[in-house]
């Protein structure tokens, strides 16, 4: 049946026309081109409700008209019907990982499909106000630069910080300086430029972009956990991201507290000042130890592979504390999943394999299922990609692009 209510149990002719219109929308925005017939079987809708719609999406620029359907190969004699397709191209999001030590910015357009990318190392450590966001445009800029995206083209930008972040786009003040420095009122950046602007913990835009790779997933309790110089998870129970307005879920600063761990500190950094740490106390390995620091994770990793002792040390304490922080994360969520993500992730298959083994050392649960992200360290920014079409998309009808 056609017909939709309002709250209050009274139709209303422009709250329907309007929830019907979001039905044809959010179909041909996940979909192929598409006839006015597939459309009333998609959507149960009749024809001239599908027609009037398509011809009201196109002419607000969200569809446009394909002028022959023999293309698609369903019709050989007679009038073609007319298809309708999705103006990917409407409008372009941005996304942003700003992270400690560097800031990557994505270009996509409205299907998440990203067109360019670029990358900028920050000369310090721990860059914050008004060079930070600073840094963050120019990479922006460089980006839509490379992908021949104009600024008035742009409908959202979303930024992950690593960060705790309430529901008004600001990180806590006092608490912790290091929230502050990431997160310098980054979602007033770009309101001179008239973009719709959001903030979000880095965590969870890595568990987004898992929902968004893996439609599995929308089904399921699951954790991205960020486990490089600082641990942080974006949860999503029963295919729902957990948020909560402070933006404190996720924050793993009770670690803390957990015997074996100690600290939120992630395994690249735990990796390096355990190698350091055997280096200096004279062990024999193949690691060295070279101005301004030690050696890197993946260094110490790689060297783990190839037998040296020191290294494989290494791994098996790491590989502890990864089952304490799953235990802590899973038990108590019940989760049927943790997805090891961030830059590091890639060269931590050994760390995990040995990690699922001692889970059950602590937590009866046969089907926690503990895997490496195939993302590595593009998870907060295709999550931020994702994020910002998905903005788009939720007020669409509110405005022609």
């Amino acid at each position: 049946m056609e017909a939709e209510h309002t709250r209050s149990g009274q139709s209303s002719p422009q709250y329907l026309r309007r929830m019907n219109a979001r039905k044809v929308l959010d179909h041909m925005w996940h979909g192929r081109p598409a006839t006015a017939t597939e459309l009333m079987a998609a959507t149960g809708l009749t024809r001239s409700t599908v027609l009037a719609l398509c011809r009201n999406l196109a002419e607000q620029g969200w569809l446009e008209a394909l002028e022959n359907a023999r293309e698609a190969g369903t019709y050989t004699k007679g009038r073609p019907a007319l298809r309708y397709a999705f103006r990917e191209g409407a409008l372009f999001v941005v996304g942003v990982d700003s992270g400690p030590h560097r800031v990557t910015a994505g270009v996509a357009d409205l299907r998440g499909r990203e067109l360019a990318r670029v990358e900028r190392e920050f000369g310090h450590e721990e860059v914050g106000g008004q060079e930070r966001r600073s840094e963050i445009l120019a990479a922006v800029d460089a980006a839509l630069e490379d992908a021949g995206v104009p600024s008035s083209r742009v409908g959202a930008m979303v930024i992950g910080v690593p960060a705790p972040v309430d529901a008004e786009g600001r990180s806590p003040d006092g608490l912790n300086e290091f929230w502050a420095l990431m997160n310098p009122e980054l979602r007033t950046l770009a309101a001179e430029r008239g973009w719709e602007c959001l903030v979000e913990n880095d965590a969870n835009l890595a568990a987004m972009a898992e929902l968004h790779r893996y439609p599995a997933a929308r089904d399921a309790s699951f954790a991205a956990l960020l486990s490089g110089e600082r641990f942080g998870a974006g949860l999503v129970l029963r295919g729902e991201p957990l948020r909560q307005p402070r933006g404190g879920a996720g924050e793993m600063g009770l670690l803390d507290m957990v015997e074996g761990v100690g600290s939120a500190r992630g395994l690249a950094a735990r990796a390096r000042e355990l190698a350091c740490e055997a280096i200096e106390r004279g062990e024999r390995t193949s690691l060295e130890r070279r101005p301004p620091g030690g050696p890197s994770a993946k260094e110490v990793f790689e060297a783990a592979d190839r037998g040296d002792a020191v290294a494989a040390g290494v791994v098996a304490r790491l590989a502890d504390v990864l089952a304490r922080v799953c235990v802590v994360l899973a038990g108590p969520l019940d989760l049927d999943r943790i997805v090891v993500s961030g830059g590091i992730a890639p060269a931590l298959e050994g760390v995990v394999r040995a990690a699922r083994e001692r889970i059950a050392e602590h937590l009866y649960a046969p089907w926690l299922e503990v895997v490496v992200s195939e993302l590595g360290a593009d998870a907060v920014r295709v999550g931020a990609v994702h994020s910002a079409v998905e903005l788009v998309r939720a007020k669409a009808l509110d405005e022609a692009p």
